[in-house]
């Protein structure tokens, strides 16, 4: 009888033990099924700060000024004293022409002269009308004009400092009227390289905010890494009917002749600032095969996915236009790990 009350109580224990390491093995596996689906990641809260409404407009450098340098009229060119990339200055002598017809036309109005200065005294003298007088001072004017405007183009000059960018002709050529392949009509062609300038296109949204004076960043594609400080110089007073556009004439400094016409630039005009929310450029998503945007918004230990319109990139952060709101926090790590409703523990 003690045998069978002792087989009774040991089987007892060994369901009781069995019970309680059943429920021990449940625990243990609920709380490792918990700690995999709660995920650990760092938050960014949105921030309300000033940004700069910068807007890039594409250009090309053109020169300060520019111009052929031609006679008057067709001569024959005795001596070209400048190469293709010498710098000239004002008023100096780059090219002479043939005197020939400048002598021939100064002999003539010499004769002239003389010969009116003996019929003034017949004149005097009573030998000759007053209409044949005037006939002698007037063919002297036209002589004198004639050899002024001769005397002019015998030496051709530079109109301003810059460098010579074109040469058309040789001594000995005929200087033709017919144009040359850049459009113009000249011996040569000087440029003003010292400063330069870009016309730019900007839509008409900004023209309340853009002034003379107003300082413009220039970047040539030749050196990305180099910025250049320009300033408006003129806006046009009338807007594209068709573009709905308005030009904006800036200068560029160029003293140490860096920059070149014809180069390909960037233009930034800085259009003030607003008050934006920004968020770190990490915790910002794209999906893929849509252009949308999106973060994750923690709160309360789980997160939200939340489609945002973005703005503009200020450093290491993005402005956020639509979607957020100012003191949300946004997860900025494990994202690859994280979807919408996940269990999250935020790590300081």
């Amino acid at each position: 009888m003690k045998r069978s009350i002792m087989i009774v109580v040991a089987a007892v224990a060994t369901l009781a033990l069995a019970a309680c390491n059943g429920s021990k093995s449940k625990n243990a596996a609920e709380a490792v099924l918990t700690q995999q689906t709660t995920t650990l990641t760092k938050v960014a809260t949105v921030e309300l700060r000033d940004v700069a409404q910068t807007v890039d407009f594409t250009t090309t450098l053109l020169p300060y000024k520019k111009s052929f340098i031609t006679p008057q009229m067709a001569l024959r060119i005795d001596k070209i004293n400048v190469e293709v990339g010498d710098h000239v200055k004002e008023g100096q002598v780059v090219a002479t022409l043939d005197k020939n017809q400048y002598n021939q036309s100064a002999v003539q109005l010499k004769n002239a002269k003389q010969n009116l200065a003996r019929m003034r005294s017949v004149y005097e003298a009573g030998g000759v009308s007053r209409s044949q007088i005037d006939e002698l001072e007037t063919s002297v004017t036209v002589l004198q004009e004639t050899v002024d405007n001769l005397e002019r183009n015998i030496s051709l000059r530079a109109p301003f400092d810059g460098v010579i960018t074109g040469r058309y002709n040789e001594p000995g050529d005929l200087f033709s009227m017919a144009g040359n392949a850049d459009g113009g009509m000249g011996v040569l062609q000087v440029m003003q390289i010292d400063r330069l300038k870009a016309v730019v296109a900007l839509s008409e949204q900004y023209y309340p905010q853009v002034y003379k004076g107003m300082k413009v960043s220039v970047v040539a594609d030749v050196y990305p890494d180099r910025q250049f400080e320009g300033v408006v110089n003129i806006v046009y007073p009338a807007i594209n009917s068709t573009t709905h556009t308005f030009n904006v004439e800036v200068l560029v400094p160029n003293a140490k002749e860096v920059l070149r016409p014809g180069m390909f630039a960037r233009t930034e005009f800085n259009m003030g600032n607003r008050k934006s929310l920004v968020v770190p450029d990490v915790a910002v998503q794209k999906q893929m095969g849509v252009n949308d945007r999106y973060v994750y918004v923690i709160k309360d230990g789980v997160a939200e996915r939340r489609v945002v319109t973005v703005g503009r990139q200020v450093g290491d952060k993005i402005e956020i236009l639509a979607g957020l709101n100012e003191g949300e926090q946004v997860a900025i790590t494990a994202l690859s790990k994280i979807k919408n409703g996940t269990q999250v523990e935020v790590v300081k």
